[in-house]
């Protein structure tokens, strides 16, 4: 049943009404046992929920909806390889890319050993060019999750890198990025890794083609050592001149491929040990969503806060605050992760819907973000939920500025949520701000893995009970189509058939 045709919609509506009225600081006066009812342990993580405008009676609530709308079945679906990615026609089966060897009989026993036998020959060849000195530095040409996902995971976890190996990315189809990049580089030195699984995307194979030009052009002449491709399209990249392919298969969404052949570069930044513990620790985190009860399971308690948010207390944006510098990138991952995946305006059926989808996320590294937009979080007219990251550990001796980082970040929390009174009111802080606080023991491969794999099913969770295909982008093709229209009238001149204002734009570029 479609969400805003339950029971469960309909009373959520009316629960929502009581909230108007609804404090934080209330809340827990009212009841000493909140942090403990809303707050719970996952593989890897531990969450906060308490500071959310949330409560116990809301998340019944919630919970009755995720049963109305089918949320167990379309779940259990996914993790039998059935194909609910309905508009293409396809299963949704990364998370079979860390499934262990062996583990599934039936008709995943086939395919989980393809995926063995691919992982275990990039694995090899990530241990080749760890163990080659020539090779110093290896740059990644690829878009969207070909590039995002690695180039988040290679940040993170820069205390697992490799000594004496730099890692690029490039994904910008504006030249200013590869001409950067290849700044200071050396043919004989670098490896270029290709990623495109048709081998035919346009903004990577002009950035590809341009980085085989110099390096032919800067006295290369083994294109085949010197560029390895990630494609199912073997032939194009032979006749790239890239030998070494690794493929990765249509049930692999782009946002989803970094435990693919995608993440050769986190690999050979990591090492195959460390690769395996990514695997592993997103493995654990798939084992607590398929398992534990939708009361106690953390991809489903923070997938319906996204929902209760959205829809019913009209919170449109989720700010991202990482307290942790690796995870830099760690926004502008998840952004691509929930609004390709759940920015859509028609059901499963193609009918449009009635509800909000998606949210606006967005975010920055924490204490940089108090810096720049905490002023908005604390004082502004929106009230923006924040999502605060945080470690335990640190991996630098500084122990006082791990310190400090950890109090800034219990301090947002604590401020947003209880806020300080003023009669002036240019220093009066309202409160009442939510947040939810994901604290982990320390960055490794294992943990990152896990919290990435949180990530990936709570965006599912969002997007099953509103009853969108989160799996297909069709949004994104149209403006690639409509660019090689242009990039052709750009040489013509022909404006012909254009809107007024393209064609306006059009002849002041040429």
């Amino acid at each position: 049943m479609r969400c805003d045709q339950t029971p469960a919609w309909k009373a959520l509506q009316e629960h929502a009404q009581t909230f108007a009225g609804f404090d934080l600081r209330t809340a827990f006066a009212q009841d000493p046992e909140r942090f403990q009812v809303l707050s719970q342990t996952a593989p890897y993580v531990f969450a906060d929920l308490s500071k959310n405008h949330t409560d116990a009676a809301t998340e019944a609530l919630l919970i009755e909806l995720a049963r109305q709308t089918g949320l167990v079945a379309h779940r259990d679906a996914m993790f039998r390889g059935e194909h609910i990615n309905t508009t293409e026609d396809r299963a949704v089966m990364h998370w079979l890319l860390r499934q262990p060897e062996g583990s599934l009989q039936g008709a995943l026993a086939e395919p989980l050993a393809l995926v063995h036998g691919t992982l275990k020959a990039m694995l090899a060849y990530a241990e080749q060019v760890r163990a080659d000195a020539q090779i110093t530095d290896v740059v990644n040409i690829g878009i969207g999750g070909s590039d995002l996902g690695p180039q988040m995971a290679v940040l993170a976890l820069q205390d697992f890198v490799i000594p004496g190996k730099r890692f690029h990315f490039v994904s910008n189809v504006d030249g200013h990025e590869l001409t950067g990049v290849l700044k200071g580089l050396k043919p004989d030195n670098t490896l270029f890794v290709v990623a495109s699984k048709t081998f035919t995307t346009l903004d990577t194979m002009t950035n590809a083609h341009s980085a085989l030009a110099w390096f032919k052009a800067q006295g290369g002449l083994d294109v085949a050592r010197h560029f390895v491709a990630l494609t199912s399209n073997v032939s194009a990249a032979a006749d790239f001149g890239a030998t070494t392919t690794f493929g990765f298969w249509d049930w692999v969404g782009g946002r989803y491929s970094m435990w693919s052949a995608i993440g050769l570069p986190v690999a050979i930044a990591i090492g195959s040990a460390g690769f395996k513990d990514l695997l592993a620790g997103a493995h654990a985190m798939d084992q607590h969503f398929l398992a534990t009860p939708l009361e106690a399971n953390l991809p489903v308690r923070l997938g319906l806060l996204d929902v209760w948010y959205r829809n019913f207390m009209h919170y449109t944006s989720r700010s991202i605050a990482p307290y942790h510098s690796g995870l830099r990138r760690w926004p502008a991952f998840l952004q691509q992760l929930e609004m390709e995946s759940n920015g859509k305006r028609v059901d499963r059926n193609g009918q449009a819907l009635t509800h909000g989808t998606s949210p606006v996320l967005w975010g920055e590294q924490g204490t940089n973000g108090q810096h720049a937009f905490f002023q908005m979080l604390h004082q502004g007219t929106d009230v923006v939920p924040l999502e605060i990251v945080a470690f335990k550990n640190p991996a630098h001796p500084l122990l006082e500025h791990h310190a400090l980082t950890l109090a800034n970040a219990l301090a947002q929390a604590q401020a947003l949520m209880c806020g300080k009174a003023d009669t002036g009111g240019h220093k009066h802080f309202e409160g009442n701000r939510p947040s939810t606080f994901l604290l982990l023991d320390e960055l490794t491969p294992a943990s990152l893995g896990a919290l990435t794999a949180l990530q990936e099913h709570r965006v599912f969770v969002s997007g099953s009970v509103w009853g969108i295909n989160s799996f297909d982008q069709w949004g994104v093709e149209l403006g690639k189509v409509l660019a090689q229209d242009i990039r052709a009238r750009m040489t013509s001149g022909d404006g012909a058939g254009l809107d007024a204002s393209t064609a306006g734009l059009l002849g002041r570029l040429r």
